[in-house]
């Protein structure tokens, strides 16, 4: 084992390998081709910069998709052979969850999807949104603007919904709202119908969707079959335009959603990316959106942990005297500790589009 190991790094010293971590399959495997896309681009305009400390970027997928100790065990593997010198990827937190202990005293590990907050594993470095950044003022603005006051949170059954479904209740009293029941339902979740009898039973006029891919998209047609969107927003902080595609227009009605990136947003530097994606991938890929974008962050933020260090030994959080920086999509962003600050954003549903009406 270890002779492979110092056998695959003598013959690869100008090659920097990242294990790319992204569902492909199972309910989030909806977003897994333009996490792989997005990936894909960022490495290839860092390697025409030069690469990374001098090193070419190549990205080695692992399906992301598998129960977290499948994942965990595979690429954990990889880095105890030293196939890998870096982690990056879009997954749920019970993967993270898994991985985090595994991986991270050993090579950087970052995380790029949305989710609950807190997690400080030295050598983890998180470039996605968390609860307390977006989920609070996006339900406070929600409540002012429709008067929305009850709500219903309904979730995956795992650590990222329940432990945000702790966090909404603690937000809706702020904003002098309540959370009147929480619904929680496995992975891969076809039917909807007892769900939607309990949001309609407990007179909820809103309910926040913490569903992953597929299932959002279910949930979100049955919503509208049940005819709850006449009187019943919906708030996601997991919602791009895949998923928004897949729900279909008849289905949108009412639908809002939070996050750091959209690709409606008409920033220069979202203008740009979005172009250089439509050249390099073509009018037909599946849009970037700000899940699959956020790998493209996560490629920018390594390599921009690694110049600012020289190195690519598990660097520390920035102290308060220091800073790393990059201008990506999202524009000019920063690590605060170990997670990156950002421009965050409201938006409602159009059709097919999301329409950006408040910055968070």
């Amino acid at each position: 084992m270890h002779s492979t190991a110092a056998h695959l790094c003598s013959d690869r010293r100008d090659i920097l390998l990242v294990a790319l971590v992204i569902p492909l399959h199972g309910p989030a495997g909806i977003v897994g081709p333009s996490c792989e896309f997005s990936a894909q681009l960022a490495a290839e305009e860092l390697n025409a910069a030069g690469g990374i400390l001098d090193r070419e970027v190549r990205l080695v997928v692992v399906d992301g998709g598998a129960e977290p100790h499948q994942v965990a065990d595979e690429v954990a593997g990889l880095v105890a052979l030293g196939a890998v010198d870096a982690v990056v990827g879009w997954h749920t937190s019970a993967v993270r969850q898994a991985l985090a202990p595994r991986i991270a005293h050993r090579v950087p590990y970052i995380y790029t999807a949305q989710y609950e907050g807190g997690e400080v594993t030295p050598g983890v470095f998180l470039t996605g949104e968390t609860d307390i950044q977006q989920l609070a003022p996006a339900m406070r603005l929600l409540t002012e603007a429709t008067g929305a006051r009850r709500w219903c949170t309904v979730g995956s059954d795992y650590v990222w919904p329940r432990v945000t479904a702790r966090t909404a209740r603690r937000f809706a009293a702020e904003s002098r709202s309540s959370v009147v029941d929480e619904v929680f339902v496995p992975l891969n979740t076809e039917e909807f119908g007892p769900a939607l009898r309990r949001i309609e039973a407990s007179g909820a006029d809103a309910v926040l969707m913490l569903l992953l891919g597929d299932d959002a998209v279910r949930f979100n047609r049955a919503f509208t079959a049940a005819g709850l969107h006449q009187h019943c927003i919906r708030l996601s902080t997991h919602m791009d335009e895949n998923l928004l595609f897949a729900t279909g227009a008849e289905a949108s009605e009412g639908l809002w959603a939070a996050a750091g990136y959209f690709d409606s947003l008409m920033t220069s530097e979202s203008l740009s990316f979005g172009h250089r994606y439509a050249r390099r991938f073509g009018d037909e890929a599946p849009v970037a959106g700000s899940l699959g974008e956020s790998c493209f962050e996560g490629i920018l933020l390594l390599g921009a942990l690694a110049d600012h260090r020289r190195s690519l030994t598990v660097p520390a959080p920035p102290g308060p005297e220091e800073t790393i920086s990059y201008e990506g999509p999202r524009g000019a962003l920063r690590l605060r500790g170990n997670h990156l600050e950002q421009r965050l954003y409201l938006a409602r549903a159009d059709a097919l589009d999301f329409e950006i009406t408040a910055q968070l």
